[in-house]
């Protein structure tokens, strides 16, 4: 089992692996910290490791839930979890946290506003750092995906940063992807931008309770009529909930529709090719990065990269020719 940093053995990997298989958390959570891990050997051991699980992942549902700050997204996804764990559900939550500029590590500690489903043994709680990735996700969120499902966990939610053109990110990750917003505030037509909206699978307007019911009901009926200009999907039309995560209203009639997407995406052959569509574009996604770090890594980068730096920099050169220099002088050498 691996205890310590160093200890990367193909012994050790393989019990890593037989544990997470066994639904054991704590090796779980040393797994997903070794993917993230930047340094070069345990990105080997980590791809060691994906590759004696990945043939037993596959079997969750995926929900990104994003939304406005102050939307209550935290809370709404405790109130989800529960209510998934009481029906047998395992359930695992990324959640994305900014990154701390000091120590690289999460700001807002997700955890911690969840205390009922922390502590729940069907449910497994992940705050994540982005480290400066955009999109709302961390890097290696879809690996910690699949270390999730290979652990037996069969709902896995992913609580994005916050809400915005970039986080359209989060939806190559996932089968249904959920924005969060709230009663009276305007966001419903102005705040949100029309690229999140568009590729929302479903929109739910939280605090939807006391006083907030009737401007919950507006607010709905004024998505609904956005929505209907926007989305121009043929085979399952946006669905509107107003909810309430201190009173559980809505709720009910928001999983079944979360839990019957899923079958019906699932029967119609729909999510296995939005599925394949994800890897292509994950595919290519680690082809560009890992294409910049072997070239920042090549001698010839290092040779020449401040020169051309300075050329671009004095305007002798555009950064784009600077980079096709750079690009043609690593693979000639």
């Amino acid at each position: 089992m691996i205890r310590t940093a160093a200890d990367l053995s193909d012994k050790a990997l393989n019990d890593l692996a037989k544990l997470i298989l066994a639904g054991n958390r704590q090796a779980l959570g040393r797994a997903i910290t070794l993917i993230e891990s930047s340094r070069q050997d345990h990105r080997i051991a980590a791809e060691t490791l994906l590759a004696q699980v990945v043939p037993h992942s596959g079997n969750s549902l995926r929900i990104a839930i994003s939304g406005i700050p102050g939307a209550g997204k935290s809370t709404l996804i405790e109130k989800l979890g529960t209510d998934f764990t009481a029906q047998n559900h395992k359930v695992a939550v990324l959640a994305v946290d900014p990154t701390s500029i000091r120590s690289g590590g999460s700001i807002l500690g997700d955890k911690t506003r969840m205390n009922a489903l922390a502590t729940d043994q069907n449910a497994f709680i992940r705050p994540t750092p982005t480290s400066g990735t955009l999109g709302g996700v961390a890097r290696r969120t879809r690996e910690s995906i699949l270390l999730c499902e290979a652990a037996g966990f069969d709902i896995i939610i992913i609580e994005t940063v916050g809400v915005g053109q970039s986080e359209v990110t989060a939806a190559d990750l996932v089968d249904i992807f959920v924005l969060v917003t709230l009663p009276g505030t305007g966001d419903e037509l102005q705040g949100i931008k029309r690229g999140i909206l568009e590729i929302s699978d479903i929109v739910v307007v939280n605090k939807s309770d006391g006083i907030n019911e009737d401007p919950a009901r507006r607010a709905a009926a004024e998505l609904k009529s956005s929505l209907h200009i926007l989305d121009h999907r043929e085979e399952e039309s946006q669905r509107i909930f107003c909810v309430s995560s201190i009173n559980g209203t809505g709720f009910e009639e928001f999983e079944t529709h979360l839990l019957k997407s899923f079958e019906t995406r699932t029967a119609s052959g729909r999510l296995q090719k939005k599925r394949k569509d994800q890897l292509r574009t994950w595919l290519d996604e680690e082809i560009r990065l890992q294409s910049i770090e072997i070239i920042r890594d090549h001698s010839g980068y290092k040779e020449n990269s401040d020169s051309i730096e300075d050329s671009v920099f004095n305007g002798k050169m555009t950064p784009s020719q600077g980079a096709r220099i750079l690009i043609e002088g690593c693979l000639k050498s």
